[in-house]
């Protein structure tokens, strides 16, 4: 693998891009103040603008330039701030496989936006980064977040019981996953 870091990534509505420091109040606004957003995420909503923005900066400032971190903000082309975002959230380098995260304000939800922007992150890391294997999971209790891969090219594994926790508590946990070759058959 070739590892590159977070490069700016573009569709035909989408920009993926680094975090920037004013993306705090559009991040607050479109997605991480929404009960509807992270009821299957790990992490409450937010309170403000500030909470988030002390929460996640050092996390940036410790990360963001290294090359091995992958974690874009989706921005909406149209709109001109993040809408959501998409990351690596686990890497594998022993067998060469990326786990992705991603979650989206629900404004946007069923506009394929984050078919779009999934799609775009496989090309980069199965092309330019040279993953072999591409991962991501849900609470099946969110069947929209599995559809994203199913259109994205993703195979079901498993669901495996009681094998994770968000803000409902234990849950089940569905895993789908997308090989480099099954990518180049496409």
């Amino acid at each position: 693998m070739k590892h590159l870091g977070t490069v700016k990534l573009e569709t035909e509505r989408l920009v993926l891009r680094k975090t920037l420091e004013s993306d705090y109040e559009p991040m607050f606004k479109n997605w991480g103040n929404n009960e509807r957003v992270t009821r299957f995420l790990t992490w409450e909503p937010y309170e403000s603008a500030e909470q988030l923005k002390n929460t996640y900066h050092q996390y940036l400032l410790d990360n963001q330039n290294k090359p091995d971190f992958y974690g874009w903000k989706i921005v909406l082309k149209e709109l001109g701030e993040p809408i959501g975002a998409i990351d690596v959230v686990n890497f594998r380098e022993d067998i060469e496989e990326a786990e992705i995260g991603y979650c989206l304000g629900a404004d946007w939800w069923h506009m394929g936006i984050m078919t779009e922007a999934f799609k775009r992150v496989i090309r980069f890391l199965f092309e330019d980064v040279g993953v072999n294997r591409i991962t991501a999971t849900h609470d099946p209790r969110n069947p929209h977040s599995g559809n994203v891969m199913k259109k994205c090219g993703l195979q079901y594994e498993g669901t495996s019981r009681q094998a994770g926790k968000n803000m409902q508590g234990i849950c089940d946990v569905s895993r789908y996953a997308i090989l480099k070759e099954d990518y180049e058959k496409c």
